[in-house]
């Protein structure tokens, strides 16, 4: 019932911050702000299981305020440094692709998503692929330093920074 209600009240803010200001008087008019009501309980009832799951920590408005500096301070910093990387790289053509593994040390689904998410919009890499059963990442990466290889795996910090800690800090 919880997981029911936090679901619809989301969607009924999603929903009320998608139609801000087309009402006649105000921001809404009754008849939207009824429909959004009637919408919001439909989805929130729908995927009330998708959404939440058995805890309810992602509601955490720290956690949230965490991924706000998240993007905004390291995650901004290491898309600039990919961008000015990869473009040195195709400026000069010092181009080594290749796909490795890591192995982070995170225990949530939602953790692993966020991190691969994180280094797929990272300019120079690519998540190809999550063994679920390891955690493991496949990650196409544009430049491999053989150096940093040990068999096929790569250390976490190499691939995607300090990624791996502020994820663990917003989902863990």
């Amino acid at each position: 019932m919880i997981a029911f209600i936090v679901t619809s009240i989301l969607c009924f803010v999603i929903y009320l911050l998608l139609t801000t200001g087309s009402g006649t008087f105000g921001l809404w008019s009754l008849e939207e702000i009824l429909l959004g009501i009637i919408l919001s309980l439909i989805t929130g009832f729908i995927t009330r299981k998708i959404f939440i799951k058995k805890d309810f920590r992602m509601l955490n408005p720290i956690r949230w305020l965490i991924f706000l500096v998240y993007i905004i301070g390291p995650f901004f910093i290491g898309m600039a440094k990919s961008n000015i990387d990869v473009a040195y790289r195709v400026i000069t053509g010092k181009i080594n692709p290749g796909i490795v593994k890591i192995t982070p040390d995170l225990k949530t689904d939602l953790g692993i998503t966020l991190l691969a998410n994180s280094i797929t919009l990272t300019p120079g890499t690519l998540s190809v692929d999550i063994d679920e059963e390891k955690n493991n990442l496949y990650i196409h990466w544009i430049n491999v330093d053989e150096k940093k290889l040990k068999g096929d795996t790569v250390e976490t910090k190499y691939v995607c920074g300090n990624f791996e800690k502020w994820v663990r800090r917003i989902t863990e």
